[in-house]
């Protein structure tokens, strides 16, 4: 079997829509394991929801665990508007490559493709268990490595790499990621008289002051930076000349040690309290819809190890070693787990993720497609 280079796959997984909402993963799915297959590599699928498949294969080693595992999540964010390049076009200009998905993460997706192709066809048996992991729903609930590690394609044990993007960076820890739906009830009445009602959105307002003023105050971690949050969405009201009895706001926190999702309900509850005194008659209350913990580094984890010497033997110099600043795979199985061999290295620039003429340098590209084949080899074969 010839491998198709991780530039031209690139390309042609760019080329085929699996945005989330959209088009999901199915053409992209069937086309991984049409590469797996045709190298010989045994494929499961798994249904994780109706029509969204999981994709494993496996090269089964003298030890099966731990395994080396790449975990690629196979979805995009929606297209979008804004492009002066067609977001499905896979075009090369100036040395970049253009497309949705084109850093997050095809072009990981594909050095990682690549790098485990080319382990399938030497024949050789590997020391450890090599697998591919392809994921659904990384860029809404990630319910695609929920239901890989229920069904034990993971483990406590194993090395796992996902090839986010990090700018020649290896990622090593992850702030945590708690979400809350706050709602505040009050009294309607007609504007020109307000004190008959309770103003629900005046309280809420003084609710994501207090939040924000709590967060801020929180001591910095020395490693993952400063806790954060975002007040994403909010809906209340009627119309102007009412007083509106109802005020929901959607919250995202970034956690750092020490401050956890109990540490963060604290916070919202003490702020609920406030506006509730502040604008008598509002009632708040408060959900939490999403809690990730968060992942510290671990300097001697041994992914790390054969990872940092792969890059500067690839590179001719070391790679930096920080944190990822949003929320992966390989986080949740940390999280879940307690795993500490979860990193993430890949091309490209999150910074340019989500965005209108998305793009990854071609460099990147072979600089990762070396870097992952190198590891395999290193732990693997060598």
């Amino acid at each position: 079997m010839h491998i198709i280079n991780a530039q031209t796959l690139t390309q042609e997984l760019v080329r085929i829509d699996s945005s989330d909402p959209g088009a999901y993963e199915g053409a992209i799915s069937l086309k991984i394991v049409e590469l797996l297959e045709s190298a010989g590599v045994p494929v499961v699928k798994e249904e994780v929801l109706p029509g969204r498949f999981n994709v494993m294969g496996k090269i089964k080693g003298e030890i099966d665990d731990p395994a080396l595992i790449y975990i690629c999540h196979m979805d995009t964010v929606t297209l979008g508007e804004g492009w002066s390049i067609p977001p499905l076009s896979a075009k090369i200009k100036d040395g970049r490559l253009y497309g949705r998905g084109a850093c997050d993460m095809k072009s990981g997706l594909a050095c990682a493709l690549s790098a485990f192709l080319k382990a399938a066809v030497s024949g050789k048996q590997p020391r450890h268990s090599f697998v591919f992991i392809g994921t659904i729903d990384e860029e809404y609930y990630m319910r695609g490595v929920e239901a890989a590690i229920a069904s034990g394609w993971v483990t406590e044990k194993s090395w796992v790499l996902d090839t986010e993007p990090t700018n020649g960076q290896i990622q090593v820890a992850h702030k945590g990621r708690t979400w809350f739906e706050l709602t505040a009830d009050g009294v309607t009445a007609h504007a020109s008289t307000p004190w008959k009602g309770a103003d629900a959105i005046s309280a809420m307002a003084e609710m994501i002051v207090a939040v924000r003023k709590g967060i801020e105050a929180t001591a910095p971690h020395h490693d993952l930076g400063r806790s954060t949050v975002t007040f994403g969405q909010i809906n209340g009201g009627y119309r102007p000349y009412v007083v509106p009895d109802h005020c929901t706001v959607t919250i995202d926190m970034r956690l750092v040690p020490p401050i956890t999702t109990a540490a963060a309900e604290s916070i919202v509850k003490s702020a609920i309290c406030r506006a509730e005194k502040q604008i008598p008659g509002v009632h708040g209350h408060y959900k939490i819809t999403g809690d990730r913990p968060f992942v510290e580094k671990d300097g001697h984890s041994y992914l790390l190890k054969m990872l940092r010497e792969s890059c500067a033997a690839v590179t001719g110099s070391p790679a930096q070693v920080s944190f990822f600043p949003g929320y992966t795979d390989t986080a949740v199985i940390a999280g879940k787990l307690n795993n500490h061999n979860c990193l993430s290295y890949g091309p490209g620039d999150l910074e340019l993720a989500h965005k209108p003429d998305e793009y990854v340098p071609l460099a990147d590209i072979a600089r990762c497609e070396n870097v992952l084949t190198d590891l395999a080899d290193r732990m693997l074969f060598v």
